[in-house]
């Protein structure tokens, strides 16, 4: 790899709102001088405020992010693939010649509880695609 090309990954997702851009976030913040990070979904929605906000309490900042179809990369090839949810693993697009990685993380959007309880779920899928990132990617950086 030359100095200056970095390996691309997407993350996926179902609706591109919580987990890929999570994981869009983190591998930006963590090892943003080796990857390029994006996120797409099977189905356009927007990027969850509670994600924004989970993100925010390790001062890393999604705000400008944006929920986008997978049709958006259409074309494009990536280094690394990542659906990070089983839905999005049954519906990925084939994406030739490169690696597809599959980790399934809890929809913390599917809690239904109160207000500090999806917070907490939240916090608690945050934390485990940031574990599941630096065991990933850091020999590759």
């Amino acid at each position: 790899m030359s100095l200056n090309q970095k390996k691309s990954v997407l993350f996926l997702c179902t609706h591109n709102s919580c987990r890929s851009q999570m994981a869009e976030g983190l591998l930006r913040h963590l090892y943003g001088s080796t990857f390029e990070s994006s996120s797409a979904g099977i189905i356009q929605s927007s990027v969850h405020p509670l994600a924004i906000k989970v993100m925010d309490e390790i001062d890393i900042d999604i705000l400008n992010q944006s929920s986008k179809t997978i049709q958006v990369y259409s074309g494009q090839v990536f280094d690394y693939v990542v659906t990070v949810c089983d839905n999005a693993k049954e519906q990925c697009p084939f994406f030739p010649g490169k690696e597809i990685l599959h980790q399934s993380f809890p929809d913390p959007s599917s809690i239904q509880g109160s207000y500090d309880e999806q917070l907490q779920a939240f916090r608690e899928t945050r934390d485990m695609i940031k574990q599941w990132i630096e065991v990933m990617f850091s020999d590759v950086s």
